[in-house]
């Protein structure tokens, strides 16, 4: 009797599946958040919070790496090729890294195979500031100065094929003019060079914005749906007579058959931190939208965003190599 009850134990006893057990144990160690731009931008600013946040939940420090460069995807690779599976290592998914598959000859990884995405946040309010002291008062100031004067004007971005850059491009093609391209690593770098009156413009996200509100650099166009609360009196792109709308939505996605338990609970985590007001005040801050996606919509979005980027990249021709 005693052998047969031993041996009925176990049959009794609840299992735990996997991605439980997985819960159960995770994390137990700090966790690393790829942040693929330098320090100081909003993107930078909006997940530092997230990590801090998060991590007070998770009971593990969530410790942010900044490796700027090729225009937000520098990490890439390593998530989707080095990094191991096991939640202990992620980074920021934006349109950069969908789009550049299409943009090279060999793609080293594809967005919509190549990660595990968790979840969706937030996205950029982008726009046009110049320096207080330019001579354009308006964004149709601007084009008709360029169009007067062909490649004299020059223009800051993050870097060659982000959102930013093709959407200028965009409308260099629709005004037929030439504009000058100057790609950093970063907005805040961006942000700098026309403040030292290296570049004429930066077009680009929201990192300009404490730079108009100190009287800095004067804001001449926002490319959001509507115009932006803290700058009621700038004019939408679609208010200027160009069907245009660029938020560029993002989020944070890890190396690819990461558990789907460990998933959960990051998932979790992360979208109480974005809920957050400390979180909220961090976006506001920035004029950042409100962009939440689970797991599973975010991972549906990443498939038609690489679809309609695809298509973009061959419409306007754009290549990297």
């Amino acid at each position: 009797m005693k052998r047969r009850s031993l041996l009925a134990l176990p049959l009794a006893a609840p299992l735990l599946s996997a991605p439980a057990l997985a819960q159960a144990r995770y994390p137990d160690r700090p966790i690393r958040l790829i942040i693929p731009w330098p320090p100081g931008g909003s993107a930078d600013s909006q997940l530092r919070s997230i990590g801090e946040i998060a991590g007070r939940a998770l009971g593990q420090t969530v410790v942010i790496e900044n490796r700027g460069g090729a225009g937000g995807t520098l990490h890439a690779v390593h998530l989707a090729r080095e990094a191991r599976p096991d939640g202990y290592t992620l980074g920021q998914m934006h349109l950069s890294v969908i789009r550049r598959p299409f943009l090279v000859r060999t793609p080293q990884w594809d967005a919509t195979k190549d990660f595990t995405h968790i979840i969706g946040m937030t996205g950029w309010l982008f726009g046009v500031a110049v320096k207080a002291d330019s001579p354009f008062q308006t964004f149709p100031e601007m084009i008709a100065y360029a169009r007067a004067n062909p490649g004299k004007l020059s223009f800051a971005t993050s870097g060659i094929a982000t959102s930013n850059h093709l959407a200028m491009e965009d409308l260099i093609a629709r005004e037929r003019i030439e504009l000058t391209h100057v790609p950093f690593r970063g907005a805040n770098e961006g942000v700098t060079a026309v403040l030292g009156g290296n570049v004429d413009m930066i077009a680009d996200s929201s990192t300009w914005a404490g730079n108009v509100e100190a009287g800095q650099m004067r804001l001449l166009c926002v490319w959001s749906a509507e115009r932006a609360p803290r700058f009621p009196n700038v004019p939408t792109l679609k208010e200027l007579g160009y069907d245009m709308e660029v938020t560029s939505p993002y989020g944070v996605s890890g190396p690819p058959r990461m558990d789907p338990g460990v998933v959960k609970v990051l998932h979790d985590a992360m979208r109480d931190a974005l809920m957050s007001q400390e979180n909220t005040r961090v976006r506001a801050q920035f004029d950042m939208p409100l962009v939440y996606l689970n797991t599973e919509q975010y991972q549906d979005f990443v498939v038609r965003r690489a679809a309609y980027e695809r298509d973009i990249v061959t419409r306007l021709g754009i290549r990297m190599e």
